[in-house]
């Protein structure tokens, strides 16, 4: 995150001083936080029609609405307030003053706790605008964590982010290359999580939401962001809550038969699992996970290739994550603060030799065994199939790590939290994404029998991965 020779308040005077804007706070949960700041810089009566804290959950509920699941910190309830607000601004004020006035709400609803608190400081931020008198509305929206320890600091995070917001809103639409950087403006390092924004109306319709959230995650500003099987941005502790989680990570440059026979076997084998380890059925979400480590080249992200790998994922009907973690405890534990129930990693044998190198778990002070032991356990198994080639077939029963980590691998095989999920028998030969990329770019047609039909399809009419 980076400071600006624009601070927070001069941000704030900036749009007090600006004539055309007008518009209403209304924020739950933190106090009047973003508006403050609006009030301290001075002129705030040419920019603030009203602000509003609807604390007490019965006014809230009166005034917007309940939540059919009784929340208050959530979208929905974000989206009632905009909607609430901006329309009774129009109404009361579209008259002689709606002729020289670009209208705005904007909102938030959060959920602070102090130090030592088991409650997550989370909260949606939103604002909606025009970038035109009279013109139609625009919203920018956003899902955010506060990681300060102190109700004080999160609150001071969430104004300094308010104002960034508006002011990205009113004066950077231009180049949304730089829109990320400018929101994250005047904020600390590890201050704030931004996990989720979207764009809806006709000035930012440039914005490709794909590619924002892909920017959180390549700035730190998030640690993982989750797209639907219908290319939608989701907030990750919603899609997951209350399931069970297959993930198998993959470089899917393009997606295999292989990828989706190695899901569908981890499918098979996770249903008992569930069973014994929760005691009843859960649903299971089956998620492609893709790191940046693997979308990156000399420290770039290919964007083209990336949205490719994502449209041809969600193909499938399979929800995808992009992470910031390049080793499986790391995605655990992260997963772990949404969801406690059991979850399986799933990968090809071929990969075990990584998962037991010893440097790779350097930053830990207990090393390999750390690592392991922060990612294996009770509700927590590795999946392991096959790697099978015309010349020999890997499986868990047949993979020898060092002989000094051979007691340990064998402790977690014997536990059954490293486990086959086929036999080489039932499995083909293990494709390999680079092989069938490689098939593509010499013009060699059997790429077509190595990726699902509708992965085909999809790149044939498109001509995607650089297909001629």
């Amino acid at each position: 995150m980076s400071d600006s020779s624009e601070n927070t308040l001069s941000k704030a005077r900036k749009i007090n001083q600006d004539t055309s804007r007008y518009g209403v706070f209304a924020e739950i949960g933190a106090g009047q936080e973003v508006a403050r700041h609006f009030f301290q810089a001075g002129k705030a009566s040419q920019t603030i029609a009203k602000t509003i804290s609807a604390y007490d959950m019965v006014v809230s509920d009166d005034i917007y609405g309940k939540e059919q699941n009784g929340r208050y910190v959530c979208e929905p309830r974000l989206n009632k307030m905009l909607t609430h607000e901006y329309d009774l601004l129009i109404d009361r004020l579209s008259g002689p003053r709606g002729a020289t006035s670009r209208f705005f709400a904007l909102a938030n609803t959060v959920a602070t706790a102090s130090s030592g608190s088991n409650k997550q400081s989370h909260g949606w931020m939103g604002v909606r605008f025009q970038s035109n008198p009279g013109g139609p509305a625009n919203d920018i929206i956003l899902h955010v964590r506060m990681l300060d320890r102190h109700r004080l600091q999160q609150q001071e995070a969430l104004g300094i982010l308010g104002v960034n917001l508006l002011y990205c809103a009113f004066y950077h639409l231009d180049k949304p290359e730089d829109f990320i950087s400018r929101l994250a403006e005047c904020l600390k390092d590890d201050q704030i999580i931004i996990d989720v924004i979207k764009f809806s109306g006709p000035e930012v319709k440039h914005f490709d939401v794909r590619l924002m959230n892909l920017e959180l995650v390549r700035r730190g500003l998030a640690e993982a962001i989750l797209f639907s099987p219908k290319n939608e941005i989701l907030n990750v502790s919603d899609a997951i809550y209350g399931k069970s989680l297959l993930i198998q990570r993959g470089t899917y440059r393009p997606v295999t038969v292989t990828h989706m026979d190695v899901l569908k076997k981890g499918l098979e084998q996770i249903k008992d699992d569930v069973l014994k380890s929760e005691g009843k059925a859960l649903d299971v979400l089956p998620i492609m996970e893709l790191t940046m480590h693997n979308l990156t080249t000399d420290g770039h992200v290919n964007e083209k290739d990336f949205l490719e790998r994502v449209e041809t994922l969600t193909n499938q009907g399979v929800h995808v994550l992009i992470s910031n973690f390049f080793l499986f405890y790391g995605l655990k534990r992260f997963i772990r603060r949404y969801n406690p129930h059991f979850m399986a990693l799933v990968v090809g044998a071929s990969h075990l030799n990584k998962l037991f190198t010893e440097e790779h778990y350097s930053d830990l002070q207990g090393g390999l065994l750390e690592g392991l032991g922060k990612l294996l356990e009770q509700k927590t198994k590795l999946y392991i199939y096959p790697h099978k080639t015309p010349n020999l077939c890997l499986t868990a029963k047949s993979f020898f790590p060092a002989p000094h980590l051979r007691h340990v691998y064998a402790h977690f095989v014997e536990n059954k939290q490293i486990v086959d999920i086929s036999g080489c028998d039932e499995t083909g030969d293990y494709l390999h994404s680079i092989d069938v990329m490689k098939m593509i770019e010499s013009g060699d047609a059997k790429w077509e029998q190595l990726v699902p039909p509708g992965v085909r399809d999809l790149i044939k009419s498109k001509k995607l991965f650089g297909l001629k």
